[in-house]
């Protein structure tokens, strides 16, 4: 065999392969899924996170004829998940839903296992979830104006809950300290509910939380005081309560967002199914109903897309890593 007749059956066999690589993936893409599909959450069953992806995987699953199995993967502040995610097979059966830290991260951290603008498929954004300021009940001041006046006198006496680092209450809290130009004592727990817990029992001072967690116990009165929601526009389910932007801060607007994700090279024909998937379940009466009750926002169809989740995580990318630069925070 000569060596030029070498160089074209390698190329015949090489274009070949590539052919039946193609046609396998063609073939798995059209029979796709043919068994369960998990769907990984960076964080503990119960919290808001979890609440919105168990809300979704039934009529997910129903869309796609196979189960959507709910997995929490817990730890390092939310970037396990998405580690686990990343180096998953991309054959579209792990998936991943995670909020605003997937944006939050890169800045957050010196050495990030994955990135977030490489290293995954989009599939879409889900939902936007609205925070409020708390503080325990007794607390000196009555008003936003007077939060700031004492906090700014009593800083160093103050203590600012969250729900551990990188979580979205540290971040709300961050730019809570950076806008007012304070420095706090901050006191991180192990998820949002102890966080809350101590709050209402008068051990800490304030909490910035998600509406999903919160209303209800502004609802009642007793337990907390509220000094405003994180929204640039007042919620519907708390017409009463103004925002932070229109009490001085102004700018001030986080919206834990949540986006879905699989891991890169998952083939367009799997995440076209999963986003449909998606786009079914948005629209569900009972997904609608429960997530008005939590006070949150389903997204718009054009947000619910491949590229308006990148879009939004493009951008929103950028604004943490300023913002975090210029607070000076790590989660290291």
């Amino acid at each position: 065999m000569t060596a030029k007749t070498y160089r074209v059956s390698r190329r015949t066999l090489l274009s070949a392969c590539a052919l039946v690589t193609l046609g396998m993936g063609n073939a798995m893409a059209s029979n796709w899924p043919d068994k369960a599909i998990t769907l990984v959450v960076p964080y503990s069953a119960g919290g808001p996170t979890d609440v919105v992806a168990r809300l979704l995987a039934v009529p997910m699953g129903q869309v796609l004829g196979q189960s959507v199995l709910v997995e929490n993967t817990v730890g390092a502040g939310g970037t396990i998940a998405p580690t686990r995610v990343a180096k998953a097979k991309n054959d579209g059966y792990t998936i991943l839903i995670h909020h605003m830290g997937m944006a939050t991260a890169p800045a957050l951290y010196k050495k990030l296992p994955y990135d977030p603008l490489k290293d995954f498929e989009y599939i879409g954004q889900v939902l936007d979830v609205p925070m409020t300021l708390l503080s325990r009940k007794d607390f000196p001041a009555n008003n936003f104006q007077e939060l700031q006046d004492y906090v700014k006198k009593n800083q160093e006496k103050v203590s600012l809950a969250n729900a551990g680092i990188g979580a979205v209450s540290q971040l709300c809290g961050m730019l809570l300290m950076h806008q007012l130009g304070v420095n706090l004592t901050t006191i991180p727990y192990k998820g949002a509910g102890p966080a809350m817990n101590d709050l209402m029992g008068g051990q800490v001072d304030l909490l910035c939380d998600q509406t999903t967690q919160t209303v209800p116990v502004i609802k009642d009165g007793k337990r907390v005081k509220v000094f405003g929601v994180t929204t640039p526009e007042r919620l519907s389910s708390l017409p009463d309560i103004p925002t932070l932007n229109e009490q001085g801060l102004k700018g001030f607007d986080v919206k834990v967002w949540h986006g879905m994700y699989a891991p890169k090279g998952t083939p367009k024909e799997v995440i076209d199914k999963i986003n449909k998937a998606l786009n079914v379940a948005i629209k569900d009466d009972n997904v609608k109903a429960r997530i008005a009750d939590l006070s949150s926002d389903l997204v718009s169809p054009e947000k619910a897309t491949p590229e308006g989740l990148r879009k939004h995580l493009t951008a929103e990318v950028a604004r943490w890593a300023k913002v975090i630069k210029e607070t000076g925070v790590t989660a290291e």
